[in-house]
């Protein structure tokens, strides 16, 4: 499928490790122009590194949960190509606790990435976007915030507010050419799933063999369903929340 991206403007949030990353390698290899941002500067360089060697890029230090930064990033971005045509949020926080745990600080930063700088990011790009014709928008979130679990509150929901504000934002978007969509995905072989695999044994084993298709996704694999839906392939697809779980965010728990 010719997914037509190549020139493309697009700036990825969380891009320098995992699925962010592989977002912007994949819309690299497709010719888009892509800008990158995250906090660590070492792991942005690297994946600079790929994407010149691929096409274009930049990077930028950035800690989204700034929102004042966050925005003129974006405005400064859209600024210097001359419009700005794809936006994947994709910066994450997670505190894992019990309530007992998990304090009013802690509650405020997950809140403050997984959806409060999801908000300023697409409240800055949809007038950018719907200026320049049109625009797609894409938000990850997580299984958490479909279904619940323990020592999971902050980032459950803060996810759960990010898939229905992706809903009501993509309301407004289908207005003026800009459509939003949400990505969900379970367990994601990045480096930290690889280290919980190994420091939770017996337990994180049954975690993976519990999800239908018997194993995490990798990276790739998520960054494929969202530059789908970041480009015209997906041109009459706004406002969804597309699992990419095996499965799981499905499932019919039985004990056994």
């Amino acid at each position: 499928m010719d997914l037509q991206l190549k020139g493309g403007k697009a700036l990825i949030t969380g891009a320098s490790k995992g699925i962010g990353r592989a977002i912007a390698e994949r819309l690299a290899s497709e010719g888009c122009d892509v800008a990158i941002c995250a906090r660590n500067q070492d792991r942005l360089a690297a994946g600079l590194a790929e994407l010149q060697a691929a096409g274009k890029g930049e990077a930028h230090v950035l800690d989204v949960s700034d929102a004042d930064a966050l925005a003129a990033l974006i405005e400064d971005v859209a600024a210097r190509h001359g419009r700005l045509d794809m936006l994947a949020n994709n910066a994450m926080s997670n505190h894992y606790g019990g309530l007992g745990d998990i304090d009013l600080r802690k509650w405020r930063k997950d809140f403050a990435v997984n959806a409060e700088a999801v908000f300023i990011a697409t409240r800055t790009a949809m007038p950018i976007m719907a200026a320049g014709g049109g625009g797609s928008i894409v938000n990850v979130a997580s299984t958490n915030g479909l279904r619940a679990a323990p020592r999971m509150s902050s980032y459950s929901a803060s996810k759960a507010a990010l898939i229905h504000f992706t809903a009501c934002a993509a309301m407004e978007g289908a207005e003026v050419g800009v459509r939003v969509n949400t990505v969900v995905p379970g367990m994601v072989m990045t480096r930290a799933t690889e280290d919980y695999l190994k420091w939770s044994g017996e337990q994180g084993e049954r975690t993976m063999q519990a999800i239908p298709m018997g194993r995490g996704a990798r990276p790739e694999e998520v960054a494929e369903a969202i530059v789908f839906l970041l480009s015209d392939a997906a041109s009459f697809i706004t406002a969804a929340a597309l699992p990419v779980d095996g499965g799981k965010s499905a499932q019919l728990y039985l004990p056994a």
